[in-house]
């Protein structure tokens, strides 16, 4: 039967063990000192195990709290880590990007899929057409970015690459 750590008593825990005491846990928390203390009384008896040890006016983790602290830190870290880019507004919005057709593959499509793992909450808008259209759509504002295979960097632009220019052919196909 699979059970489910309470991230509340799990923070308060790590708060606790970081800090020390349970007190200025409480203060850093912004809870009371009775409720960290019932959190983490809580958590050790969902897991059967005392987590801490109180020594006077102190702390101290029992062998089982240092294993616990350990995994709480990585649970509370990739906890807080998923919250923050689920919901940080700053990466959020619409982006249209233009690319011609010459360049889209096989590149762009592992560059969006990149851009959305990082960047969920930013739609993207990808338009493939001639780059004297993208440029165009580019001036007036309808697109954010362009990518164009141009020989000179138009004013404002950036040169991100440049490759040489290669022919291929069939051996014995001197008709090209």
């Amino acid at each position: 039967m699979n059970k489910t750590l309470d991230l509340s008593a799990l923070r308060s825990f790590v708060a606790v063990a970081d800090i020390g005491g349970v007190t200025a846990a409480a203060g850093k928390l912004n809870l009371t000192q009775s409720a960290v203390s019932m959190q983490i009384k809580r958590l050790e008896t969902l897991l059967g195990r005392q987590l801490i040890a109180r020594q006077g006016r102190g702390i101290e983790l029992t062998v089982h709290g240092e294993q616990l602290l350990d995994y709480g830190r990585q649970i509370l870290g990739i906890n807080d880590e998923v919250w923050n880019r689920m919901t940080h507004e700053a990466f959020e919005g619409k982006l249209a990007i233009g690319v011609p057709p010459d360049i889209l593959y096989p590149h762009i499509p592992r560059i969006l899929k990149e851009f959305s793992d990082a960047f969920p909450r930013v739609e993207v808008k990808l338009i493939s057409t001639r780059t004297a259209e993208l440029k165009e759509e580019f001036a007036k504002g309808k697109l954010d970015l362009i990518l164009t295979t141009e020989s000179e960097t138009a004013k404002g632009g950036e040169k991100l690459a440049s490759y040489p220019l290669k022919w291929f052919c069939q051996r014995g196909n001197n008709q090209i």
